[in-house]
């Protein structure tokens, strides 16, 4: 059913989000609203009495939940209930709290902003520049990132159009080419720099995220241009992109005298975003650092 599953913040809480795209709609944590309207420590408990309460006063909001596996606060994915914006309104009258019309006009906000994202896709990257620039990251930085999720979407794209359609499948043909420029796999990669949860693009230099681009330029053109039909033609695809971005990698290294891939983390430095030198920049950007 669902295809996008996001994280939004009310008041400094967490509403874990999923967006369907076949529907057109969104499904919210109910135990996320729940915790937000009542500020409880045990919000799932209070749910479920809730929950046991309409269900026999015959309450239609008991009927018309969904589940979907959302991943919890231990980095497990469990089944949770769900709502639509509409059956969540109707959940949200049935718990006296003041922050009702707030949480209400907030879920107005975000269905909104969906809406014109899909109108005008741009508001996405704007968006996404926004929420960069408040954890701390430099505009250097945000413009290869931003410049990265761009190569990143055609090369998704570019594979749809050969036939690649599951998610394993455009994990493993990362791993593919990640491993081919880089040396290492993405869960390598991940652990070489000491992350868990975290995004690895997010947490690259701009060197890496540089490499990273045209490995995936590369691999979109030579797709493009071979017209791979199978996985394994997609792999060899992903094996020659990379070993592209590898070949400016070592000639890199050679001349710098150093490896360029970092263990260097974004944890590591937005901490400290009120510490910027003279000309704004993080001390991320200076690779020799």
């Amino acid at each position: 059913m669902a295809n996008e599953s996001v994280i939004k913040l009310f008041e400094g809480k967490q509403v874990r989000i999923v967006w369907d795209e076949e529907q057109e709609k969104f499904y919210f944590s109910v135990v996320d609203v729940i915790e937000v309207l009542t500020d409880s420590p045990r919000p799932r408990k209070y749910w479920n009495a809730l929950k046991t309460k309409l269900k026999a006063e015959g309450n239609e909001s008991s009927q018309n939940l969904g589940q979907l596996k959302l991943q919890a606060s231990d980095g497990k994915k469990y089944l949770t209930d769900v709502a639509d914006i509409e059956e969540i309104l109707r959940i949200i009258q049935t718990v006296p709290s003041p922050k009702a019309e707030p949480l209400k006009r907030w879920l107005a906000e975000v269905g909104a902003q969906r809406i014109d994202q899909m109108i005008d896709p741009e508001q996405t990257f704007q968006m996404a520049v926004e929420d960069y620039r408040r954890q701390g990251y430099s505009d250097k930085w945000i413009n290869e990132r931003m410049r990265s999720i761009e190569m990143r979407k055609e090369l998704t794209d570019e594979w749809q159009r050969s036939g690649i359609t599951e998610k394993r499948d455009f994990a493993i043909l990362t791993n593919v080419l990640t491993q081919a420029w880089s040396g290492m796999t993405t869960g390598e990669y991940k652990k070489y720099k000491g992350l868990t949860k975290e995004n690895l693009r997010d947490n690259m230099t701009n060197i890496e995220l540089a490499l990273n681009t045209l490995a995936e330029v590369a691999t979109t053109e030579y797709s493009r241009q071979s017209n791979p039909k199978t996985m394994e033609e997609n792999k060899r695809v992903a094996r020659e992109g990379g070993d592209v971005a590898r070949e400016a990698r070592e000639t890199m290294e050679k001349r710098l005298g150093r490896s360029v891939v970092s263990k260097k983390r974004a944890s590591d430095y937005i901490i400290e975003t009120s510490k910027k030198d003279k000309k704004g920049e993080l001390p991320f950007d200076d690779e020799n650092k």
